[in-house]
């Protein structure tokens, strides 16, 4: 569990039940669903602990970004989130940073902030460690070869 009280969002899911009565109300809505319904069904979805249901609630979202403007602002915060959660960093920040122009004093959005550069330093290292690895493989192999090559000489 995090530290920052305000990221909350990030590790607390619906409970099966509350979720079904969005995922019921959004479904009974059908064709006519209303833009509210669908945000708090996503809402849902992206708290989710189950990638499948985080990757649908950020579909959900996005349709609501691009079709009904005077909700964007809204969206960014759970877009951020849901792709945070999925592993898209870039994605993540960069809803994040459309957020923290508008609400520079948004909690929430400079915890998240903080979660993703975390992520991104942490999974950097990871990378680096990977790569630096494989360059010493790479090296100790060759080293080998090398020696061997001189000994038939």
């Amino acid at each position: 569990m995090t530290q920052l009280p305000y990221a909350v969002d990030a590790e607390t899911p619906l409970n099966p039940a509350e979720l079904n009565v969005l995922r019921a109300q959004y479904e009974k809505e059908g064709d006519m669903v209303g833009v509210q319904t669908k945000f708090n069904y996503a809402w849902g979805l992206v708290k989710s602990n189950v990638r499948t249901d985080q990757h649908l609630g950020v579909m959900l979202l996005s349709e609501i970004f691009r079709t009904s403007p005077e909700r964007r602002r809204e969206c960014l915060y759970y877009l951020a989130l849901g792709n945070y959660k999925l592993g898209n960093y870039g994605d993540a920040r960069r809803y994040n940073d459309l957020l923290l122009d508008k609400e520079p004093a948004n909690l929430q959005a400079a915890n998240l902030r903080s979660l993703i550069d975390d992520k991104v330093a942490k999974e950097g290292l990871m990378g680096v460690a990977i790569i630096s690895g494989v360059a010493v493989a790479a090296g100790v192999i060759g080293g080998v070869l090398l020696r061997n090559l001189g000994r038939k000489r």
